[in-house]
């Protein structure tokens, strides 16, 4: 068996697991609702405050499919009772974020500001303080768009290997390299 899918998913106090006839998954909690379409093959089953799923045959795509749809409903069960948060620093001299409503600005050494729009799920907030590296914290209770909005925020100006210079996330190691002054001795 998947060692990812067999792991059954324990639902906290507060949370509602609902699996409507189409194949749906709806998970209730304290900081909102999510729900995710599982492919008909995958069979999801509550029972005594655990969510368990299983896979018809030893086939490598359902054995695929079993760990992944384990992995998603756990992200929608942590997400609807915690909360997901991704920290982002701009690493670089006068690398500034400010926002204002859903509109984050960013200026990351282009000539211009690059604005960036967020979708309604997202809450967001900025720090800048002197001394050290502007923030950017996004919080969401869906792991995937908070993902995907992160990386592309992260993509406006990736970190470069010789100076560090960019944005990244807060737990990002950047290696970096000795460049050409480095070789000549």
């Amino acid at each position: 068996m998947s060692r990812v899918g067999r792991l059954p998913i324990n639902i906290p106090d507060k949370v509602q697991v609902k699996i409507e006839s189409n194949n749906t998954v709806v998970v209730k909690g304290a900081k909102g609702e999510l729900s995710r379409q599982i492919d008909p093959d995958i069979t999801v089953k509550v029972e005594e405050g655990t969510i368990v799923l299983s896979r018809p045959t030893e086939q490598k795509r359902h054995k695929a499919l079993h760990g992944l749809y384990r992995a998603l409903i756990n992200n929608m069960v942590i997400g609807v009772s915690e909360g997901f948060t991704k920290n982002l620093d701009l690493i670089g001299v006068g690398y500034r974020a400010t926002h204002a409503g859903q509109v984050l600005e960013l200026v990351v050494g282009y000539s211009h500001p690059v604005v960036f729009l967020l979708p309604s799920e997202i809450k967001i907030e900025t720090q800048n303080e002197k001394g050290k590296a502007p923030r950017v914290i996004l919080q969401c209770i869906d792991n995937e768009l908070l993902g995907n909005v992160s990386a592309k925020i992260r993509s406006i100006r990736k970190p470069e290997v010789y100076k560090g210079k960019g944005v990244r996330y807060h737990d990002e190691f950047v290696r970096k390299k000795a460049g050409k002054s480095a070789s000549k001795k």
